[in-house]
């Protein structure tokens, strides 16, 4: 029995180790560019199928990473959604959309990699939508989609869908552009992660209450 927990124990810290490796080397290089060799090499395995065997393929270490970082940020949703009680104040709904993430990467201080991590996934199709599957499958950020919906302004289906991946954009890139700057000693809009958030909801405020121009195309 006690052998068995000494290997479990060790299976785990290689998992940990992989998934750091796998992040970096992804957010720095984007994931079509690394393979599985060059994650297991830069996470110290001998065995360049370490991944493959922890992990199975690049999509499910993908995914992998996502759920390591997804369970912290929705539990901080969890409890902004129970300090607003329903309200009514669209500020407070955009704040449980941006803050817990913007929270969650400021715990995990300078370096860190999630944000640029999250931007190159974003950029491959298959990839966005496991990511995206992941995110919107919570029930705090299904709560926090309802409250958003019941104060937007009644806009077309195809500005609805317009908006949102607006939204979606500036969120993942005023985190991915942040995070790069810490790491790189650069000056920055807004001297704190919280400091950040407040900047992008008031932008988003805007974003979801800017008026809508009829087209002819």
């Amino acid at each position: 029995m006690a052998g068995s927990r000494v290997r479990h124990s060790h299976g785990n810290e290689t998992r940990e180790v992989i998934l750091d490796a796998a992040e970096r080397l992804f957010a720095e290089h984007g994931v079509a560019a690394v393979s599985n060799r060059q994650v297991s090499e830069a996470a110290g395995q001998a065995n360049n199928f370490a991944v493959g065997y922890h992990f199975g393929t690049k999509n499910d270490l993908v995914l992998a990473i996502v759920r390591r970082h997804v369970s912290f940020i929705e539990r901080r949703r969890e409890e902004m959604l129970a300090e607003i009680k329903g309200s009514s104040n669209l500020r407070d709904w955009l704040a449980c959309l941006v803050r817990p993430t913007f929270d969650h990467i400021a715990s995990l201080g300078s370096p860190s990699w999630f944000a640029r991590f999250t931007a190159q996934v974003m950029t491959d199709p298959v990839l966005r939508k496991l990511m995206m599957d992941e995110l919107m499958a919570t029930p705090a950020m299904q709560e926090t989609i309802a409250g958003l919906e019941r104060l937007r302004p009644i806009w077309p289906e195809g500005v609805l869908e317009e908006r949102g991946d607006m939204s979606r954009h500036l969120i993942v890139h005023t985190c991915a552009e942040r995070e790069r700057a810490l790491q790189a000693g650069s000056p920055t809009p807004r001297a704190t992660w919280d400091a950040a958030a407040v900047g992008l909801v008031d932008a988003l405020i805007g974003l979801w209450t800017a008026p809508v121009t009829p087209t002819t195309k």
